[in-house]
This record gives structure tokens, C-alpha cells and sequence, in this order.
């Protein structure tokens, strides 16, 4: 079965740092572009970072994010990771782990065909 299993959420005060994980049972977990995506209360989940499934260098960041979080992934050991850094109390919300086969990066939603559950992540002043 498909799945994608993230953590490393948890409670930072403003200006601290995360990092999540997610583990993929996918196969073969090479050929998929990962991403994480956010979803704040009250708000659609959006659009965070992307790593291609062809070059692992070959990333894409949303402006709110850019230059503070960092995505990469270990083929290896079918896992993508998300550095938090500098974190803001707008940076609070859900972050989810999606997978799109051969995709190029998307920051829609609908072409990512598998998702994780999610995982808390929760910043205080």
C-alpha cells in the first residue's frame, strides 16, 4: 500500500528551527517529485516546497518560505525532508508530504496523486 508517513512536528518559539520527515513506501520512490504542502486553520492548504523526482538540486520554494526552508531527499532511504529555519508564527500550521509521479513541481494540489496525514507544526512567541 502507498503511503507516506511524515514527523519531526512539534512546538518553536518564533526564530527556531524544525525539521521534518517523510518516509515513502512508495516504489520506486525515485521517480516521484515530493513536496510539502501547508495548511494554516481556516485556510486551503497551500503550496510550500518541491523536490523533482530527475535531480534532486532541481527545487522550487514558495516566496513565503524561500531562504528559510530547505527541501531535499535521500533516495536511499525513500525519505524527503523540509529544514525549518527562522520560523515565524505564520508558519504555523499542518504540513503535509505529497508525491506526483514524474512531476515537474507543481504547486496545484490536485497533481499530487499521494498524501501523507500530515503533521503539526506550531510556532509561539
Amino acid at each position: 500500500q502507498v503511503q507516506l508517513v511524515e514527523s519531526g512536528g512539534g512546538l518553536v518559539q518564533t526564530g527556531g528551527s524544525l525539521r521534518l520527515s517523510c518516509a515513502a513506501s512508495i516504489r520506486p520512490f525515485s521517480t516521484y517529485t515530493m513536496a510539502w504542502f501547508r495548511q494554516a486553520e481556516g485556510k486551503e492548504r497551500e503550496f510550500v516546497a518541491a523536490v523533482r523526482y530527475s535531480n534532486a538540486n532541481m527545487t522550487n520554494y514558495s516566496n513565503l518560505v524561500k531562504g528559510r526552508f530547505t527541501i531535499s531527499r535521500d533516495n536511499a532511504r525513500n525519505t524527503v525532508y523540509l529544514q525549518m529555519n527562522s520560523l515565524k508564527l505564520d508558519d504555523t500550521a499542518i504540513y503535509y508530504c505529497a508525491a506526483d509521479e514524474y512531476g515537474l513541481g507543481s504547486v496545484l494540489t490536485q497533481m499530487y496523486e499521494v498524501w501523507g496525514q500530515g503533521t503539526q507544526v506550531t510556532v509561539s512567541s
